[in-house]
């Protein structure tokens, strides 16, 4: 299995409506390492994860396949973009002090990224992946966006989602792992910014694909009045899964 690229139809809307990743993540991950000199973001899609990294690591090399999320990619003068996917021949041998994969590491070719990660990675470094599913806001927001997972498009996500489901528990892992505490994403959205995040899911457009229709249009009316007027701003959260390992 080769790297599979479920975003570039979709990319400037992923970038537009996808949630941040919480500071404490990246505080603990610094506090964990005794290194910061660089830092390898794979399968970084707009660069989430990068701009995290950017603040804690001297340099940061953000790599993806998707050439068009590369393009709605942002981040800070210290981070390096580059086009590639599970292995990165421009990083030298046992240089890398922190390499993260950020909600992607279920789409990747384990086994030829394991490897790379075992040549790259610094004897004091660490591999660091994280997951999230999905978001909570209010009970009758949650309840809609929860039938619109399971019922609309439910039957479009690919196999590699279940690992999402259970939160990498089933993931394979053959790193020494280390405790990693609990995290949560917050954000405050409006019903616009919600939308935009349902659209941006690989199995929406796997669903678009299929029939040629935005299964979102017809849960619009629903979700609109369970959230009341759509300018309000509501708090999302979303739990989010971190492992840590070392070689």
């Amino acid at each position: 299995m080769s790297f599979k690229d479920r975003f570039s139809r979709q990319a400037a809307t992923y970038a537009a409506h996808r949630p941040r990743y919480p500071d404490s993540l990246f505080a603990f991950l610094h506090a964990a390492l005794p290194r910061h000199e660089l830092a390898w973001d794979a399968g970084t899609g707009n660069g989430q994860a990068a701009q995290g990294l950017a603040s804690s690591f001297r340099e940061v090399v953000a790599s993806d396949p998707s050439p068009r999320q590369l393009q709605n990619a942002q981040a800070p003068e210290n981070v390096r973009f580059m086009q590639a996917a599970e292995e990165l021949p421009e990083l030298s041998p046992g240089t890398v002090d922190l390499i993260t994969v950020a909600q992607a590491l279920h789409w990747f070719d384990r086994e030829r990224f394991y490897a790379e990660v075992r040549r790259v990675l610094h004897p004091q470094g660490g591999l660091a992946c994280w997951t999230y599913n999905l978001p909570r806001f209010t009970p009758g927001v949650d309840k809609l966006v929860d039938r619109f997972y399971h019922e609309q498009v439910g039957a479009f996500w690919d196999a590699e989602r279940r690992l999402v489901e259970t939160a990498y528990a089933t993931l394979d892992f053959p790193f020494a792992e280390e405790p990693v505490p609990d995290f949560e994403i917050r954000t405050s959205w409006t019903l616009e910014h919600l939308l935009g995040y349902l659209r941006s899911w690989s199995a929406t457009w796997n669903f678009f694909q299929a029939h040629g229709v935005d299964p979102v249009i017809e849960w619009e009316p629903r979700l609109l009045e369970a959230w009341g007027t759509p300018e309000t701003p509501r708090e999302g959260r979303w739990p989010l899964t971190a492992r840590l390992g070392r070689l």
